[in-house]
């Protein structure tokens, strides 16, 4: 009799697990992309820069998200991070653009400094960007992008 019921037990867990897989659609990853950082106005020894993300969704679904948050690492080291509550919809195999303040602290800039005061170069610095954008039916999108910078060598300028 126990072993009979084990069975049953097994059976309706397989018919559970295999009718949830069925609820979730298959969707593709989001496409984020930086497309922009200007800077904007601190506080103190900040420094502050509205980071500009293009969002591209290649699914049949809209997205819908409620906050985004970013971690932006330049040259192996993390530089700035930033969070918004900003919420909105990409739409079915479409595109959007947000924008994120990211905020850049006094030793965070003192160590970028020193480190390229070793290299030397201020082009084809490596970034890595990674984030999330929090919501919506599925939860919580991590996203990753990565690339190069070119940094201005005059004091005027932005990236």
């Amino acid at each position: 009799m126990p072993l009979r019921l084990i069975r049953t037990l097994l059976a309706s867990l397989l018919i559970v697990v295999l009718s949830a897989c069925a609820l979730f659609p298959n969707r593709d990853p989001l496409n984020i992309n930086v497309v922009g950082i200007e800077p904007l106005q601190g506080q103190g020894l900040e420094i502050r820069f509205a980071v500009k993300l293009r969002l591209q969704n290649p699914n049949e679904n809209d997205i819908q998200y409620n906050g985004v948050a970013l971690n932006l690492d330049v040259n192996g080291k993390l530089l700035a991070s930033g969070v918004s509550d900003q919420s909105g919809t990409i739409g079915r195999f479409s595109e959007g653009i947000i924008t994120v303040p990211v905020t850049v602290s006094a030793f965070a800039a003192l160590r970028q400094a020193v480190g390229l005061s070793e290299t030397q170069r201020l082009d084809n610095l490596p970034y890595v960007l990674n984030g999330k954008l929090a919501g919506g039916l599925f939860g919580t999108m991590r996203f990753s992008d990565s690339g190069t910078l070119t940094l201005p060598n005059g004091a005027g300028g932005g990236w």
